[in-house]
Formats: structure tokens, sequence, C-alpha cells
């Protein structure tokens, strides 16, 4: 089933020769469950195209359905709502408050949502991503890793139908990577989670369900990765 639909998606910044096109008519659909990973050369349009699927970034032209909703057409206070609930989104520096300790890290969409928590969720999502006992730390007080996890546990809290993590590992080394896409991988399979992430490691990027290669803001290659 159709999660995610994107149609002929552009972006530009600047004016007259200043312009430059970041995504030049990209279009390609994702199912619900699948793992995609997005690969490309820096300045390729990778991240804008990640936050314009989130609703960070608005596009100059084009569309955007997530669960047949089309997400432009929605104005400012519904567009931060798509944002707190159907999009879960992960950053190479993870983006902690640093005054909130772990549990508050990861509960903040909720809570901004005035929404309760669902502590069995946050409780499950603790064991999952070995964070108990950590509950009451600060982000200074954790490794680049465990603080990793905590977006992770904060893109996961809502159950958003697709999770979006830009460069998620860029930040760790070898190990930690690796532990944080079996985490990943995880969240894919045990609560159903869509997942497109981007990448510059090529064995990251084998592990996904299917590879979109983009240079100069176009999809240069869209391929299933068979088992």
């Amino acid at each position: 089933m159709e999660i995610l639909r994107v149609e002929d998606l552009c972006k530009t910044y600047g004016k007259g020769e200043n312009q430059v096109r970041a995504l030049d008519h990209v279009s390609f659909s994702v199912n619900k469950g699948e793992f995609i990973a997005i690969i490309g050369p820096s300045g390729s349009g990778k991240s804008t195209l990640l936050h314009i699927l989130g609703g960070v970034d608005k596009p100059t032209g084009g569309k955007v359905y997530m669960d047949g909703c089309d997400v432009y057409a929605q104005n400012d206070e519904q567009l931060a709502i798509f944002r707190r609930r159907q999009v879960g989104l992960i950053y190479q520096f993870y983006n902690l408050i640093p005054v909130l300790n772990v549990t508050e890290n990861i509960t903040l969409p909720v809570l901004m949502d005035g929404r309760k928590v669902n502590e069995d969720r946050l409780k499950e999502l603790l064991t999952t991503l070995k964070l108990t006992g950590r509950e009451n730390h600060l982000p200074n007080q954790l490794s680049g890793g465990q603080q990793q996890r905590v977006s992770i546990g904060r893109a996961l809290m809502n159950a958003p139908a697709v999770v979006l993590a830009d460069e998620p590992t860029g930040n760790l080394d070898s190990k930690n990577s690796q532990e944080i896409v079996e985490l990943l991988k995880l969240s894919n399979k045990k609560y159903d989670q869509t997942l497109i992430i981007i990448t510059h490691d090529e064995s990251i990027a084998l592990q996904a369900d299917r590879i979109l290669s983009i240079e100069d803001g176009r999809i240069t290659r869209d391929e299933v990765i068979s088992r």
C-alpha cells in the first residue's frame, strides 16, 4: 500500500543568474513499511528532498502526498500538526534539547501536541533503545551513540507514518553506526515504520529494500535490492 507519493517536485533558491535548482522534477512513490536509502554526492539535493518530505521546507513546485494527504495544501497550523504526528525526523547532530533529560526529550513531540504520553510505548522504546537506567540523564551525560538513540526514540514516540533520517550515523564510529542502523531496521520491522534514510555509506544503503540515487537534483537510479 502506498504511503508516500512525490509528483514533479521542484525546489529553487535565489533568482536570475544566482538561481540554484536543488530539485528538478523529482517523482517517486514509497509503499508502507519500505526501507529506502537515498544516496548521492554532496549538494545533489538529498537533504532538501528529505526536508520537503518532512514538511520542514516548502517546494517551489510539485506535490507531496503522505498517507493520501496533500501535504502542502495545508495551512501553517495544519502543517505543524502534520510534522508532529506524521513524520519522525532524525538528524546527524541529534538536535536534542540540552536542558531536558532523556525521557523529556523523547516525549517532547507528544507534550507539544497537548497529548498524554503513552507510558507503555515510552517504556518499550527505552528498553528497545537500551536507554533503561538513563531516563534522567541530560544529553551531555550521554555518549554520541546514546544521544542518537534518544533522537530515534523522539522520532518514534508519536508512531509517525514515515521516519526520515538525514545522515544519522555521520557523526558516529563504525560500531555505533551499525548499532543505530540495526535499531532503525528494527523499528522498520517491529513497528512497520516506513523508513527513508540519507547516507553516504554504501554498506548502509545496501541494507535497504530500495536505493534512490540523486545527482544535480534529479533521480538517476531507482533500484530494488534483491536479497
